[in-house]
Protein backbone atom coordinates (compact mmCIF):
# COMPACT_ATOMS: atom_id res chain seq x y z
CA UNK A 1 0.00 0.00 0.00
CA UNK A 2 2.83 2.08 0.56
CA UNK A 3 4.40 1.70 -2.64
CA UNK A 4 1.19 3.08 -3.86
CA UNK A 5 1.35 6.25 -1.81
CA UNK A 6 4.67 7.27 -2.22
CA UNK A 7 4.32 7.66 -6.01
CA UNK A 8 0.91 9.63 -5.64
CA UNK A 9 2.55 12.17 -2.85
CA UNK A 10 5.67 12.85 -4.63
CA UNK A 11 3.65 13.32 -8.12
CA UNK A 12 1.22 15.73 -5.76
CA UNK A 13 4.38 17.93 -4.23
CA UNK A 14 6.19 18.21 -8.04
CA UNK A 15 2.79 19.54 -9.10
CA UNK A 16 2.69 22.19 -6.52
CA UNK A 17 6.11 22.82 -6.56
CA UNK A 18 5.63 22.84 -10.51
CA UNK A 19 2.98 25.95 -9.69
CA UNK A 20 5.00 28.59 -7.79
CA UNK A 21 7.88 30.89 -8.75
CA UNK A 22 9.94 32.56 -6.38
CA UNK A 23 11.02 36.28 -6.63
CA UNK A 24 8.59 39.02 -6.78
CA UNK A 25 5.55 38.86 -9.56
CA UNK A 26 5.37 41.44 -12.22
CA UNK A 27 1.92 43.83 -11.54
CA UNK A 28 2.97 46.25 -14.18
CA UNK A 29 4.82 49.59 -13.79
CA UNK A 30 4.52 52.32 -11.27
CA UNK A 31 0.90 54.44 -12.05
CA UNK A 32 1.85 57.97 -13.05
CA UNK A 33 -1.51 59.86 -13.56
CA UNK A 34 -1.35 62.75 -16.14
CA UNK A 35 -3.32 65.54 -16.86
CA UNK A 36 -6.66 64.93 -18.46
CA UNK A 37 -5.54 67.81 -21.05
CA UNK A 38 -2.38 69.54 -22.89
CA UNK A 39 -1.71 72.40 -20.43
CA UNK A 40 -0.08 73.85 -23.47
CA UNK A 41 -2.47 73.57 -26.11
CA UNK A 42 -4.18 76.83 -27.58
CA UNK A 43 -7.06 77.54 -30.14
CA UNK A 44 -5.50 75.62 -33.12
CA UNK A 45 -5.06 72.61 -31.13
CA UNK A 46 -7.72 70.07 -30.56
CA UNK A 47 -8.16 66.95 -28.29
CA UNK A 48 -9.22 65.02 -30.82
CA UNK A 49 -7.06 62.00 -31.65
CA UNK A 50 -4.20 62.82 -33.81
CA UNK A 51 -3.73 60.56 -37.66
CA UNK A 52 -0.90 57.99 -37.04
CA UNK A 53 -0.01 59.38 -41.09
CA UNK A 54 0.46 63.01 -39.81
CA UNK A 55 2.71 63.98 -42.44
CA UNK A 56 -0.06 63.76 -45.14
CA UNK A 57 -2.04 66.59 -43.13
CA UNK A 58 1.15 69.08 -44.72
CA UNK A 59 -0.32 68.03 -48.56
CA UNK A 60 2.94 67.18 -49.58
CA UNK A 61 3.05 63.92 -52.60
CA UNK A 62 6.78 64.73 -52.41
CA UNK A 63 7.21 64.26 -48.91
CA UNK A 64 4.42 61.54 -48.34
CA UNK A 65 6.67 59.65 -51.35
CA UNK A 66 9.75 59.66 -49.87
CA UNK A 67 8.59 58.46 -46.31
CA UNK A 68 6.89 55.38 -47.95
CA UNK A 69 10.26 55.03 -49.42
CA UNK A 70 12.08 54.98 -46.28
CA UNK A 71 9.74 52.92 -44.51
CA UNK A 72 10.32 50.53 -47.25
CA UNK A 73 14.06 50.29 -47.47
CA UNK A 74 15.82 52.11 -44.85
CA UNK A 75 18.20 49.59 -43.23
CA UNK A 76 17.55 51.10 -39.75
CA UNK A 77 14.47 49.39 -39.81
CA UNK A 78 16.11 46.34 -40.84
CA UNK A 79 18.42 46.23 -38.11
CA UNK A 80 15.04 46.83 -35.85
CA UNK A 81 12.99 44.39 -37.27
CA UNK A 82 16.04 41.68 -37.36
CA UNK A 83 16.45 42.12 -33.68
CA UNK A 84 12.55 41.22 -33.02
CA UNK A 85 13.22 37.88 -35.12
CA UNK A 86 16.02 37.20 -32.80
CA UNK A 87 14.21 37.94 -29.81
CA UNK A 88 11.16 35.40 -30.68
CA UNK A 89 13.80 32.97 -31.65
CA UNK A 90 15.22 33.28 -28.11
CA UNK A 91 12.02 32.87 -26.62
CA UNK A 92 11.68 29.82 -28.25
CA UNK A 93 14.75 28.50 -27.30
CA UNK A 94 14.07 29.51 -23.90
CA UNK A 95 10.71 27.90 -23.69
CA UNK A 96 12.26 24.86 -25.25
CA UNK A 97 14.68 24.27 -22.00
CA UNK A 98 11.97 23.81 -19.59
CA UNK A 99 11.33 20.65 -21.80
CA UNK A 100 13.09 17.42 -21.69
CA UNK A 101 16.03 16.76 -23.60
CA UNK A 102 16.32 13.59 -25.34
CA UNK A 103 19.39 11.59 -27.39
CA UNK A 104 20.52 8.79 -28.92
CA UNK A 105 23.93 6.81 -28.06
CA UNK A 106 26.09 4.24 -29.85
CA UNK A 107 29.72 3.09 -29.24
CA UNK A 108 32.42 0.61 -29.59
CA UNK A 109 34.77 0.69 -26.18
CA UNK A 110 37.81 -1.47 -26.02
CA UNK A 111 39.56 -2.14 -22.92
CA UNK A 112 42.73 -3.74 -21.95
CA UNK A 113 45.32 -4.35 -18.75
CA UNK A 114 48.67 -3.29 -19.75
CA UNK A 115 50.38 -6.51 -17.75
CA UNK A 116 48.27 -8.35 -19.69
CA UNK A 117 49.27 -7.13 -22.99
CA UNK A 118 52.91 -7.07 -22.19
CA UNK A 119 52.35 -10.45 -20.62
CA UNK A 120 50.83 -11.73 -24.09
CA UNK A 121 53.19 -10.33 -25.95
CA UNK A 122 56.43 -11.87 -24.44
CA UNK A 123 54.74 -15.09 -24.02
CA UNK A 124 54.10 -14.97 -28.09
CA UNK A 125 57.81 -14.78 -28.98
CA UNK A 126 59.34 -16.81 -27.34
CA UNK A 127 56.47 -19.68 -27.11
CA UNK A 128 56.33 -22.06 -30.09
CA UNK A 129 53.42 -21.85 -32.73
CA UNK A 130 51.21 -24.67 -31.23
CA UNK A 131 50.26 -22.53 -28.14
CA UNK A 132 48.78 -19.18 -30.13
CA UNK A 133 45.76 -19.66 -32.12
CA UNK A 134 43.01 -20.96 -29.29
CA UNK A 135 42.72 -16.76 -27.90
CA UNK A 136 42.78 -14.54 -30.61
CA UNK A 137 38.81 -15.18 -31.56
CA UNK A 138 37.68 -14.09 -28.13
CA UNK A 139 36.37 -10.36 -27.36
CA UNK A 140 38.83 -10.72 -24.39
CA UNK A 141 41.62 -12.40 -25.63
CA UNK A 142 45.09 -10.86 -23.73
CA UNK A 143 43.23 -9.33 -21.76
CA UNK A 144 41.42 -7.07 -23.70
CA UNK A 145 37.52 -6.50 -23.59
CA UNK A 146 35.15 -5.45 -26.40
CA UNK A 147 32.21 -3.06 -25.11
CA UNK A 148 29.22 -2.32 -27.70
CA UNK A 149 26.52 -0.15 -26.65
CA UNK A 150 22.98 1.53 -27.93
CA UNK A 151 20.56 3.35 -26.46
CA UNK A 152 18.99 6.49 -25.96
CA UNK A 153 19.01 8.92 -22.96
CA UNK A 154 16.41 11.52 -21.64
CA UNK A 155 16.86 14.20 -19.05
CA UNK A 156 14.45 16.98 -17.64
CA UNK A 157 15.30 19.32 -15.34
CA UNK A 158 12.19 19.62 -12.64
CA UNK A 159 11.13 23.62 -12.80
CA UNK A 160 10.40 22.91 -9.20
CA UNK A 161 11.02 27.12 -7.92
CA UNK A 162 10.31 28.60 -11.55
CA UNK A 163 13.82 29.73 -12.43
CA UNK A 164 12.76 28.51 -16.09
CA UNK A 165 9.37 30.36 -15.92
CA UNK A 166 11.22 33.74 -14.85
CA UNK A 167 12.98 33.49 -17.85
CA UNK A 168 10.67 32.64 -20.47
CA UNK A 169 8.54 35.76 -18.88
CA UNK A 170 11.84 37.99 -19.06
CA UNK A 171 12.08 36.77 -22.83
CA UNK A 172 8.65 37.20 -23.54
CA UNK A 173 9.31 40.93 -22.42
CA UNK A 174 12.21 41.00 -24.29
CA UNK A 175 10.16 40.31 -27.83
CA UNK A 176 7.55 43.24 -26.73
CA UNK A 177 10.67 45.75 -26.17
CA UNK A 178 12.07 44.45 -29.23
CA UNK A 179 8.69 45.07 -31.79
CA UNK A 180 8.43 48.29 -29.85
CA UNK A 181 11.63 49.56 -30.73
CA UNK A 182 10.87 48.97 -34.24
CA UNK A 183 7.66 51.42 -33.64
CA UNK A 184 10.53 53.61 -32.27
CA UNK A 185 12.82 53.53 -35.04
CA UNK A 186 9.85 54.72 -37.29
CA UNK A 187 8.65 57.77 -35.55
CA UNK A 188 12.15 58.56 -35.75
CA UNK A 189 12.42 58.24 -39.65
CA UNK A 190 9.15 59.76 -40.57
CA UNK A 191 10.25 62.58 -38.37
CA UNK A 192 14.05 62.79 -39.90
CA UNK A 193 12.93 62.72 -43.42
CA UNK A 194 10.19 65.49 -42.60
CA UNK A 195 12.81 67.91 -40.85
CA UNK A 196 15.14 67.50 -44.36
CA UNK A 197 12.86 67.40 -46.45
CA UNK A 198 11.70 70.72 -45.20
CA UNK A 199 15.03 72.41 -44.75
CA UNK A 200 15.12 71.50 -48.71
CA UNK A 201 12.53 73.57 -49.80
CA UNK A 202 13.43 76.01 -47.32
CA UNK A 203 16.93 76.68 -48.79
CA UNK A 204 15.69 76.56 -52.06
CA UNK A 205 12.94 79.11 -51.32
CA UNK A 206 15.81 81.42 -49.57
CA UNK A 207 17.91 81.16 -52.10
CA UNK A 208 15.78 82.09 -54.64
CA UNK A 209 14.94 85.19 -52.74
CA UNK A 210 18.55 85.82 -51.95
CA UNK A 211 19.03 85.93 -55.69
CA UNK A 212 16.43 88.67 -56.29
CA UNK A 213 18.00 90.54 -53.58
CA UNK A 214 21.46 90.62 -55.21
CA UNK A 215 19.76 91.64 -58.60
CA UNK A 216 18.21 94.48 -56.68
CA UNK A 217 21.26 95.30 -55.29
CA UNK A 218 23.11 94.98 -57.93
CA UNK A 219 20.74 97.49 -60.21
CA UNK A 220 21.50 99.66 -56.44
CA UNK A 221 25.32 99.65 -56.89
CA UNK A 222 25.02 100.49 -61.04
CA UNK A 223 22.94 103.20 -60.29
CA UNK A 224 25.01 104.98 -57.50
CA UNK A 225 27.76 104.85 -59.44
CA UNK A 226 26.15 106.85 -62.29
CA UNK A 227 25.01 109.21 -59.51
CA UNK A 228 28.58 109.98 -58.31
CA UNK A 229 29.45 110.44 -61.93
CA UNK A 230 27.16 112.79 -61.80
CA UNK A 231 28.07 114.59 -58.47
CA UNK A 232 24.97 113.73 -56.71
CA UNK A 233 26.39 110.94 -54.72
CA UNK A 234 29.36 110.29 -52.84
CA UNK A 235 32.39 107.30 -52.84
CA UNK A 236 30.41 106.53 -49.29
CA UNK A 237 27.15 105.99 -50.77
CA UNK A 238 28.98 103.18 -53.71
CA UNK A 239 31.09 101.57 -50.85
CA UNK A 240 27.93 101.43 -48.47
CA UNK A 241 25.85 99.92 -51.40
CA UNK A 242 28.01 97.82 -52.45
CA UNK A 243 29.20 96.32 -49.12
CA UNK A 244 25.97 95.73 -48.72
CA UNK A 245 25.59 93.27 -52.31
CA UNK A 246 28.83 91.48 -51.18
CA UNK A 247 27.36 90.42 -47.49
CA UNK A 248 24.13 88.99 -49.92
CA UNK A 249 26.27 87.22 -52.11
CA UNK A 250 27.74 85.68 -49.03
CA UNK A 251 24.75 84.21 -48.17
CA UNK A 252 24.69 81.87 -51.53
CA UNK A 253 27.00 79.31 -50.35
CA UNK A 254 25.72 78.28 -46.69
CA UNK A 255 22.48 77.54 -48.60
CA UNK A 256 24.13 76.22 -51.88
CA UNK A 257 25.70 73.63 -49.26
CA UNK A 258 22.83 73.22 -46.70
CA UNK A 259 20.51 71.89 -50.46
CA UNK A 260 23.61 69.60 -50.78
CA UNK A 261 23.69 68.30 -47.44
CA UNK A 262 19.59 67.52 -47.26
CA UNK A 263 19.70 65.88 -50.73
CA UNK A 264 22.30 63.44 -49.98
CA UNK A 265 20.68 62.92 -46.52
CA UNK A 266 17.63 61.83 -47.82
CA UNK A 267 19.71 59.51 -50.35
CA UNK A 268 20.66 57.86 -47.22
CA UNK A 269 17.35 57.90 -45.83
CA UNK A 270 15.58 56.29 -48.50
CA UNK A 271 18.76 53.53 -48.91
CA UNK A 272 20.08 55.46 -52.63
CA UNK A 273 23.18 56.75 -53.20
CA UNK A 274 24.11 60.07 -53.09
CA UNK A 275 22.62 61.84 -56.28
CA UNK A 276 19.97 59.49 -56.64
CA UNK A 277 17.57 61.87 -55.83
CA UNK A 278 18.77 64.86 -57.02
CA UNK A 279 16.37 64.63 -60.66
CA UNK A 280 13.45 63.50 -58.32
CA UNK A 281 14.01 66.56 -56.03
CA UNK A 282 14.68 69.14 -58.43
CA UNK A 283 11.06 69.83 -58.54
CA UNK A 284 10.23 70.37 -55.00
CA UNK A 285 7.75 72.91 -53.95
CA UNK A 286 7.99 75.65 -51.30
CA UNK A 287 7.71 74.55 -47.63
CA UNK A 288 4.29 72.97 -46.75
CA UNK A 289 2.24 75.02 -44.19
CA UNK A 290 0.71 72.87 -40.99
CA UNK A 291 -2.60 72.29 -41.37
CA UNK A 292 -4.61 75.34 -39.13
CA UNK A 293 -6.19 72.54 -36.22
CA UNK A 294 -4.17 70.64 -35.37
CA UNK A 295 -5.34 66.92 -33.16
CA UNK A 296 -2.98 66.48 -30.32
CA UNK A 297 -5.54 63.78 -28.21
CA UNK A 298 -4.47 64.10 -24.54
CA UNK A 299 -1.59 62.81 -22.24
CA UNK A 300 -3.44 59.37 -21.34
CA UNK A 301 -3.16 58.56 -25.09
CA UNK A 302 0.19 59.99 -25.39
CA UNK A 303 1.72 57.53 -22.72
CA UNK A 304 -0.18 54.37 -24.32
CA UNK A 305 1.12 55.53 -28.12
CA UNK A 306 4.81 56.37 -27.28
CA UNK A 307 6.76 53.57 -27.76
CA UNK A 308 9.65 54.46 -25.73
CA UNK A 309 7.34 54.28 -22.74
CA UNK A 310 6.53 50.55 -24.06
CA UNK A 311 10.20 50.03 -24.39
CA UNK A 312 10.89 51.29 -20.76
CA UNK A 313 7.66 49.16 -19.73
CA UNK A 314 9.02 46.41 -21.52
CA UNK A 315 12.33 46.40 -20.21
CA UNK A 316 11.11 47.05 -16.27
CA UNK A 317 9.33 43.65 -16.90
CA UNK A 318 12.12 42.01 -17.64
CA UNK A 319 14.34 42.95 -15.21
CA UNK A 320 11.46 41.86 -12.60
CA UNK A 321 11.63 38.58 -14.29
CA UNK A 322 15.37 38.48 -14.00
CA UNK A 323 15.38 38.47 -9.64
CA UNK A 324 13.04 35.26 -9.70
CA UNK A 325 15.47 33.76 -11.89
CA UNK A 326 18.63 34.74 -9.80
CA UNK A 327 16.61 33.62 -6.54
CA UNK A 328 15.89 30.42 -7.94
CA UNK A 329 19.56 29.38 -8.56
CA UNK A 330 19.52 29.79 -4.80
CA UNK A 331 17.85 26.18 -4.36
CA UNK A 332 18.25 22.94 -5.24
CA UNK A 333 17.93 21.74 -9.09
CA UNK A 334 16.29 18.37 -9.49
CA UNK A 335 17.19 16.29 -12.75
CA UNK A 336 15.52 13.37 -14.01
CA UNK A 337 18.00 11.04 -15.83
CA UNK A 338 16.96 8.09 -17.80
CA UNK A 339 18.48 5.68 -20.49
CA UNK A 340 17.65 2.88 -22.44
CA UNK A 341 19.38 0.55 -24.42
CA UNK A 342 21.77 -2.46 -25.04
CA UNK A 343 25.24 -3.74 -24.29
CA UNK A 344 27.10 -6.59 -25.55
CA UNK A 345 30.84 -7.94 -26.28
CA UNK A 346 29.57 -9.59 -29.43
CA UNK A 347 27.92 -7.09 -31.56
CA UNK A 348 26.05 -10.03 -33.23
CA UNK A 349 24.82 -9.93 -29.07
CA UNK A 350 24.30 -6.56 -29.15
CA UNK A 351 20.15 -6.41 -28.89
CA UNK A 352 19.53 -9.64 -27.32
CA UNK A 353 17.26 -9.70 -24.99
CA UNK A 354 19.47 -10.46 -21.98
CA UNK A 355 21.68 -7.63 -23.02
CA UNK A 356 18.93 -5.06 -22.64
CA UNK A 357 19.49 -2.47 -19.71
CA UNK A 358 18.43 0.90 -18.15
CA UNK A 359 19.05 3.25 -16.04
CA UNK A 360 16.70 5.83 -14.27
CA UNK A 361 16.76 8.22 -11.06
CA UNK A 362 16.74 11.38 -10.31
CA UNK A 363 19.73 14.18 -10.03
CA UNK A 364 20.20 16.57 -7.20
CA UNK A 365 22.72 19.60 -7.33
CA UNK A 366 22.98 22.14 -4.90
CA UNK A 367 24.95 24.35 -3.97
CA UNK A 368 24.33 25.90 -0.27
CA UNK A 369 27.57 27.29 0.58
CA UNK A 370 28.36 29.72 -2.27
CA UNK A 371 30.28 32.36 -0.04
CA UNK A 372 27.48 34.93 -0.88
CA UNK A 373 27.82 34.62 -5.04
CA UNK A 374 23.92 33.90 -5.84
CA UNK A 375 23.13 37.00 -2.76
CA UNK A 376 25.02 38.82 -4.78
CA UNK A 377 23.66 38.50 -7.78
CA UNK A 378 19.91 38.44 -6.53
CA UNK A 379 21.15 42.25 -4.69
CA UNK A 380 22.54 42.98 -8.58
CA UNK A 381 19.13 42.01 -9.85
CA UNK A 382 17.07 44.11 -7.52
CA UNK A 383 19.14 46.88 -8.00
CA UNK A 384 18.64 46.75 -11.90
CA UNK A 385 15.01 46.34 -11.54
CA UNK A 386 15.00 49.34 -9.56
CA UNK A 387 16.75 51.06 -12.35
CA UNK A 388 14.54 50.40 -14.70
CA UNK A 389 11.63 50.97 -12.91
CA UNK A 390 13.25 54.73 -12.23
CA UNK A 391 14.05 54.70 -16.29
CA UNK A 392 10.23 54.12 -16.64
CA UNK A 393 9.36 57.09 -14.74
CA UNK A 394 11.89 59.41 -16.36
CA UNK A 395 10.81 58.48 -19.71
CA UNK A 396 7.22 58.70 -18.38
CA UNK A 397 7.85 62.57 -17.47
CA UNK A 398 10.13 63.87 -20.02
CA UNK A 399 7.52 62.01 -23.13
CA UNK A 400 5.10 64.78 -21.08
CA UNK A 401 7.73 67.10 -21.09
CA UNK A 402 8.31 67.48 -24.52
CA UNK A 403 5.06 67.37 -25.82
CA UNK A 404 4.23 70.10 -23.69
CA UNK A 405 7.06 71.97 -24.96
CA UNK A 406 6.53 71.58 -28.56
CA UNK A 407 2.79 72.32 -28.26
CA UNK A 408 4.14 75.80 -26.74
CA UNK A 409 6.94 76.43 -29.78
CA UNK A 410 4.39 75.71 -32.07
CA UNK A 411 1.59 78.08 -30.63
CA UNK A 412 4.59 80.80 -30.02
CA UNK A 413 5.91 80.56 -33.63
CA UNK A 414 2.22 80.05 -34.97
CA UNK A 415 2.13 83.78 -33.76
CA UNK A 416 5.79 84.71 -35.11
CA UNK A 417 4.18 83.91 -38.77
CA UNK A 418 1.36 85.93 -38.22
CA UNK A 419 3.37 88.59 -37.17
CA UNK A 420 5.80 88.27 -39.71
CA UNK A 421 2.81 88.13 -42.31
CA UNK A 422 1.90 91.55 -41.35
CA UNK A 423 4.96 92.80 -41.58
CA UNK A 424 5.63 91.68 -45.28
CA UNK A 425 2.69 93.04 -46.02
CA UNK A 426 3.04 96.26 -44.93
CA UNK A 427 6.72 96.07 -47.16
CA UNK A 428 4.63 95.00 -49.70
CA UNK A 429 2.22 98.41 -49.45
CA UNK A 430 5.57 100.30 -48.99
CA UNK A 431 6.51 99.47 -52.07
CA UNK A 432 3.53 100.09 -54.27
CA UNK A 433 3.45 103.69 -52.79
CA UNK A 434 7.33 104.44 -53.66
CA UNK A 435 6.17 103.21 -56.92
CA UNK A 436 3.57 105.18 -57.33
CA UNK A 437 5.57 108.23 -56.21
CA UNK A 438 8.80 107.45 -58.88
CA UNK A 439 5.41 108.07 -61.32
CA UNK A 440 4.98 111.16 -59.77
CA UNK A 441 8.21 112.59 -59.58
CA UNK A 442 8.78 112.71 -55.90
CA UNK A 443 10.26 109.68 -55.29
CA UNK A 444 14.00 108.75 -57.03
CA UNK A 445 14.76 105.13 -58.57
CA UNK A 446 16.67 104.50 -55.13
CA UNK A 447 14.10 104.93 -53.23
CA UNK A 448 11.96 102.04 -55.53
CA UNK A 449 15.22 99.99 -55.51
CA UNK A 450 15.38 100.41 -51.59
CA UNK A 451 11.77 99.51 -50.92
CA UNK A 452 11.91 96.55 -53.11
CA UNK A 453 15.04 95.20 -50.97
CA UNK A 454 13.07 95.92 -47.81
CA UNK A 455 10.30 93.73 -49.45
CA UNK A 456 12.08 91.17 -50.12
CA UNK A 457 13.99 91.16 -46.84
CA UNK A 458 10.39 90.45 -45.21
CA UNK A 459 9.66 88.03 -48.02
CA UNK A 460 12.72 86.23 -46.73
CA UNK A 461 11.68 86.81 -43.24
CA UNK A 462 8.42 85.31 -43.06
CA UNK A 463 9.88 82.06 -45.27
CA UNK A 464 12.22 81.08 -42.15
CA UNK A 465 9.59 81.56 -40.03
CA UNK A 466 7.28 79.48 -41.74
CA UNK A 467 9.92 76.54 -42.15
CA UNK A 468 10.66 76.35 -38.58
CA UNK A 469 6.74 76.89 -38.24
CA UNK A 470 6.80 73.27 -40.18
CA UNK A 471 9.81 71.71 -38.11
CA UNK A 472 7.81 72.27 -35.25
CA UNK A 473 4.62 70.74 -36.59
CA UNK A 474 7.36 67.92 -37.43
CA UNK A 475 8.69 67.81 -33.87
CA UNK A 476 5.26 67.88 -31.95
CA UNK A 477 3.74 65.03 -33.86
CA UNK A 478 7.57 63.15 -32.83
CA UNK A 479 6.40 64.66 -29.34
CA UNK A 480 3.13 62.46 -29.39
CA UNK A 481 4.59 59.21 -30.67
CA UNK A 482 2.89 59.34 -34.10
CA UNK A 483 3.79 57.39 -37.42
CA UNK A 484 3.72 53.94 -36.34
CA UNK A 485 0.66 52.94 -36.14
CA UNK A 486 -3.37 54.10 -36.15
CA UNK A 487 -3.83 56.49 -33.11
CA UNK A 488 -4.93 53.49 -30.42
CA UNK A 489 -1.04 52.85 -30.97
CA UNK A 490 -1.64 49.23 -33.03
Amino acid sequence: MSSTKNPILLASIALILAGCAVGPNYHGAPAITPAKAFVRGDSTTANAEPVARWWTALGDPELNHLIDETLGSNPGVDVARARVREARASLRQQTATGLPTTGSTAAYLRTANLASLLGSTTSGGSGGSDSGGSGSSSSSSGGSLNLYVVGFDASWELDFFGGNRRAVEGAAATVDASEASVADAIVSLTAEVAQSYIQLCDARSRLALIQQNIDIETRLVDLMKVRRAGGTATDLDVVRVGNQLDTTRAMLPPLKASITEQLNRLSALTAQVPGALDAELAKAGPVPAPPATTNIGDPGALLRRRPDIRIAERQLAQHTAAIGQSVAAEFPKVTLLGTIGFAALQPQNLFDGSNFTYLAGPLLQWAPWDFGRNRARVAQANAARDEAEAHYRQTVLNALADAETFLARYGQQRQAVADLGRARASAEESYRLTEIRLRGGTAATTDVLDADTRRNQADLGYQQALAELTQDYVALQKSLGLGWGDAAGS
